[in-house]
């Protein structure tokens, strides 16, 4: 089964709310419960908006910024199955998910759970240890390669992300199994459900699509470091430039076919280079 020919946006960013209803759909038996951190106000790139409209589900909807909590508290005011709460989801024992939701009537396997903090998504997600949602849709950095396993930092303060390997990883240590990859976030079922997807090969190599937003990165035998793929900061909306003046222009020959001015103008580069980083 390729769930991304069910991809539909109804408020999500990448096709995800087809992807989520479909995937929910294949597992079958349902208690009607979700949770989404950050929410937001409820809306804005929301991936259980049309569950909580359109199929009545029960929903826990955490956001840590406090402008947006109050747009998000506002928008549900009206929905009693909605609980809105103003909290930042962390990775202890006391700000974990586990904590904020031992507060909720919420079953442990509640049904869906969407993960998108701009960062400490990895280990928000690996602090998860007393509820196992059925299906969880978690953001990873969509810049970082297929084979590079990477993960940030455990800190409030830094928003670099993990890549989409290390992710699958950790998915497999919680007893999890990819099932789907939009451009921007990873879905995955418990293994034990697996096998109703009818997918042969869920490598995030084979799985992943949408390559869009990753950087290549080589360079000639003369030493010009060229740049391919996707080339920019995507949250910044800005061209990598810099890398391409990696050496002068004159010194951009195979060394092979420098002469004695060249070559000491390079061992005077390189402990220039080295002085500059530190050694």
């Amino acid at each position: 089964m390729r769930l991304l020919d069910f991809a539909r946006n109804f408020h999500s960013q990448a096709g995800e709310d087809g992807v989520i209803e479909r995937a929910l759909d294949v597992l079958g038996d349902r208690n009607g419960w979700c949770v989404e951190f950050g929410a937001w106000d409820g809306e804005h790139l929301s991936n259980t908006k049309r569950l909580i409209d359109e199929r009545g589900f029960s929903a826990v909807l955490i956001e840590g910024d406090a402008a947006r909590h109050r747009a998000l508290v506002e928008r549900t005011r009206s929905n009693p199955k909605v609980i809105a709460l103003k909290r930042m989801v962390g990775f202890g024992p006391e700000d974990g998910l586990d904590s904020i939701l031992r507060g909720t009537p919420i079953p442990k396997d509640f049904d869906f759970l969407s993960i998108d903090i701009d960062g400490n998504d990895y280990h928000a997600w690996s602090a998860v240890r007393q509820y196992e949602p059925k299906l969880v849709c978690i953001e990873f950095n969509p810049t970082i390669p297929n084979e590079v396993h990477f993960v940030q930092p455990a800190d409030p303060a830094v928003a670099q992300g993990s890549s989409l390997r290390a992710l699958t990883e950790l998915a497999a240590e919680k007893g999890y199994e990819l099932v789907a990859v939009t451009a921007h976030n990873a879905i995955f079922v418990r293994a034990r459900d697996f096998a109703r997807f009818g997918i042969d090969d869920n490598r995030p190599e084979t799985l992943r699509e949408d390559l869009s937003e990753v950087t290549q990165i080589f360079c000639g035998f003369d030493g010009t470091v060229m740049i391919t793929g996707g080339g920019r900061l995507p949250w910044h909306n800005l061209r990598y430039r810099a890398l391409v003046r990696q050496m002068p222009r004159f010194l951009r020959r195979h060394p092979s076919r420098y002469g004695l001015v060249a070559r000491a103008c390079m061992v005077a580069y390189r402990w220039f280079m080295r002085t500059l980083r530190g050694g």
